[in-house]
């Protein structure tokens, strides 16, 4: 394997914003053989149902790459941090089957990036509290850390992937008291 560096990199303009819009929920192992070329998903042979939650907020995705010389290893700590507004009977619910399950997880930022989290491995549920508050203005909903450990950073999605299996099924009625 060549280890060649390839290209350099210039000073981007400063057109980006940061922060995540959505994030899609689907069954691991439901993705099926992912075609995949320089960090680009253009199509899955699965048919899995992607579950969209939409985000306001504290919500963001940090991967932290780790080498070891005196391994030869190198391994890369996806880190997804949501916060879902309102605590609900029904999101709770959905929560329960995300913490026992390793779902992949599609990312959207507020650039229109969609990356996948926990490709090959799944990601895990390994923190989470469902908050209320203590007092009428604070945060009322759910904290969601999830981890995926992987051999490479998230790969980008083309979108239309994506959407052509979104479940279109969300939770949108709240109960008022």
């Amino acid at each position: 394997m060549s280890c060649n560096i390839t290209t350099g990199r210039i000073v981007p303009c400063r057109n980006k914003a940061g922060g995540l819009k959505t994030v899609y929920f689907a069954d691991f192992g439901t993705l099926g053989t992912i075609t995949e070329s320089a960090g680009l998903i253009t199509a899955f042979s699965g048919t899995p149902s992607f579950f969209q939650y939409d985000l306001r907020g504290t919500s963001n995705l940090d991967t932290t790459v780790t080498s070891s010389s005196d391994n030869g290893t190198t391994f890369y700590t996806e880190s997804l941090t949501l916060q879902l507004q309102y605590y609900d009977r029904a999101t709770s619910e959905e929560i329960k089957l995300l913490a026992v399950g390793r779902p992949h997880i599609v990312v959207v930022d507020n650039d229109d990036n969609y990356l996948l989290v926990g490709q090959v491995n799944g990601a895990t549920l390994n923190t989470g509290n469902f908050s209320v508050g203590s007092g009428m203005g604070e945060f009322n909903g759910f904290n969601l850390t999830f981890e995926a450990l992987e051999t490479a950073p998230p790969s980008f999605i083309t979108p239309s992937v994506v959407l052509a299996l979104d479940s279109t099924t969300q939770i949108s009625t709240f109960p008022t008291s």
